[in-house]
Formats: C-alpha cells, sequence, structure tokens
C-alpha cells in the first residue's frame, strides 16, 4: 500500500471539510496511521472516557473512514462508528449492547442514506459499510461520508443523554 498516497488524500479530504462546521458541532477531526491503514477519525473529546486524550481513551465513540491493502484489492474505502467500553465513560451508566440497541433502532431512519452498511455486528461496531475506491473521488466520497455522519452525530448525543448520571 502507498500510505504516502493515501495519507495526502485523506489530508487533502480532512481539509476540505469546513473547520466552523466541525467545532459548531463540538467534533474534532483526525488523519492518522491505525494497524496498517489510513484512518481518518470523527470525535467528541466529550464521548470519551479521558476527553484530554480522546483518540487513546479506553472508552470512545468515533466514526472513522479507513483503507488498508484489502480493502485495497477489494476497491473498497471502508466507514463505522465504534463505541469501545463505554462503561469507562464519566458521568455516564452505560452498558454497549444497550447503547447499541439504542442506536440501531435511531439509525433506521438515516440507513437508507449510508451505501453497504450493516447494523450486524457486536455492540462495539454500531454500524459498518464501504464505498467503491476510486482513486480520483477519495476527496469528494470521504466527504460525503462525514456530512452523513454530521446529520447523526446529534443522535449519538441524545442517546448518550438518556444514560447520563
Amino acid at each position: 500500500m502507498d500510505y504516502t498516497f493515501y495519507l495526502r488524500k485523506f489530508h487533502l479530504a480532512a481539509s476540505e471539510i469546513p473547520e466552523k462546521i466541525l467545532s459548531n458541532n463540538g467534533l474534532k477531526l483526525s488523519v492518522e496511521m491505525v494497524l496498517e491503514s489510513v484512518a481518518l477519525k470523527v470525535y467528541k473529546p466529550e464521548w470519551a472516557g479521558d476527553p484530554q486524550s480522546p483518540l487513546d481513551s479506553e472508552g470512545r465513540i468515533f466514526f472513522s473512514i479507513w483503507i488498508h491493502d484489502e480493502a485495497i484489492r477489494e476497491r473498497k474505502i471502508y466507514y463505522n462508528i465504534h463505541a469501545l467500553k463505554l462503561r469507562s465513560l464519566k458521568n455516564y451508566k452505560i452498558s454497549s449492547r444497550n447503547f447499541a440497541q439504542d442506536f440501531r433502532s435511531e439509525f433506521l431512519e438515516y440507513q437508507k442514506d449510508w451505501p453497504n452498511v450493516s447494523v450486524n455486528y457486536g455492540p462495539l461496531t454500531l454500524m459498518q459499510g464501504w464505498v467503491e475506491l476510486k482513486e480520483d473521488d477519495i476527496g469528494k466520497d470521504i466527504h460525503e461520508l462525514v456530512q452523513s455522519f454530521l446529520t447523526i452525530s446529534p443522535v449519538i448525543d441524545s442517546i448518550l443523554n438518556k444514560y447520563r448520571k
């Protein structure tokens, strides 16, 4: 995999997402190498057990778009929402299974807007899907996926509020 090529594409796509839109929603964005993949993550520090280190926190919720060798062979870019070890989120009394069930019930309304998506995973992966890999359109596809996530990020906040201590 040409990491330099994909890191550049992902960074360029990230730079085209208006910071004002992210900050108005309390969201942050990161592009990084994770497990031999290039990944873009969208997250809120409040969605982490350690808001000072939300990308490394044991418990956290985040949206991710990534590519790795297998994805390239399959001609896919993957995306998902992870909800990891939610019991460690401070100020909440929450189980991953209940949160996943609540999220998936709400997500049904938006599911049609997400290509090739499935919610048939354990509670740590709330949903996952993919878009066709077209090197010339990576930026556009990433931008569209992030825009779709901006639409459903309030659902995560709403569900978390139900479990606030």
